[in-house]
């Protein structure tokens, strides 16, 4: 696969799989084998999750909390089999994130991804965004200052 058909790919996984919330993309874009790596969360303490049923399991839990979320892409930049992808989501915190209740809250949240592709598909990725600022908009970590 090109550079530019895996940058179309990345673009799919933030447009259809999180905006539009068609989770059968997973199944068309990610390989079984596939491997993602994040923060640690409620549903994967160690951040880390497997295969097809591990990212739509992960998509899941943050579309449950943040049911109005939507990602903005800002910069998406490919070398090789990797492609990096820069964003940003906004969204409601309405519904429990593991042991925390809803807030209520509106947060904006930026953010990167970098995935590894094969034959045209996810094979592994690494995300990471402002966890500290997420919490610290939704209450649970007060800001610095207060």
């Amino acid at each position: 696969m090109s550079i530019e058909e895996n940058k179309a790919i990345a673009r799919r996984y933030f447009e259809e799989i999180w905006n539009q919330r068609n989770l059968g993309v997973v199944d068309e874009t990610f390989a079984e084998t596939f491997v993602g790596h994040g923060p640690p969360n409620p549903l994967f303490p160690t951040g880390d999750y497997h295969g097809h049923e591990g990212q739509k399991q992960l998509v899941n839990m943050y579309r449950s909390a943040f049911p109005d979320g939507k990602f903005t892409i800002e910069d998406v930049i490919a070398a090789g089999d990797k492609v990096v992808t820069r964003w940003v989501i906004h969204g409601t915190h309405t519904a429990p994130m593991g042991d925390l209740p809803p807030t209520g809250k509106p947060v904006i949240i930026p953010g990167m991804t970098i995935a590894r592709f094969a034959e045209g598909k996810y094979v592994e990725d690494w995300h990471n965004w402002e966890t500290l600022g997420l919490m610290q908009q939704l209450g649970v970590v007060p800001q610095p200052g207060s």
